[in-house]
């Protein structure tokens, strides 16, 4: 039965901002996420649809806080808290120091990771 921890993750990176350690599992990838900064991603999902995130995420909070902007609602999620995030949200907000777990489709995460890494590298200042 295959597993993954944040330190035998072999996908992902440090980004500086954020922390991502990733692992493949056939459809799904489970992600180790840590934010060192408050992320506003609305700019980083500039490009996928109504510019928000079309891939669903179920996850678990170890640590801090994240919140997700819907078209109509805020969804906050805390420490302890598990929560399943459907297409169409964007995190406006992640308390610097929390750690999540999510799990996510891979091909929908995939699309969507290329266009934040494009967007976030568009964005960098150069070294």
């Amino acid at each position: 039965m295959p597993k993954v921890s944040r330190d035998t993750a072999t996908q992902g990176g440090d980004y500086g901002a954020v922390v991502d350690r990733a692992e493949e599992f056939g459809d799904y990838t489970v992600d180790f996420v840590t934010f060192r900064e408050d992320i506003d991603h609305r700019p980083l999902l500039k490009g996928l649809p109504d510019d928000r995130c079309q891939c669903p995420h179920w996850g678990y909070v170890f640590r801090g806080e994240l919140t997700l902007h819907y078209a109509d609602h805020d969804e906050i999620y805390r420490e302890g808290d598990a929560f399943y995030a459907p297409a169409g949200h964007v995190p406006v907000h992640t308390e610097p120091g929390s750690e999540y777990l999510q799990i996510s489709p891979s091909d929908e995460l995939r699309r969507t990771n290329e266009v934040i890494m494009k967007n976030f590298t568009a964005r960098r200042p150069p070294d």
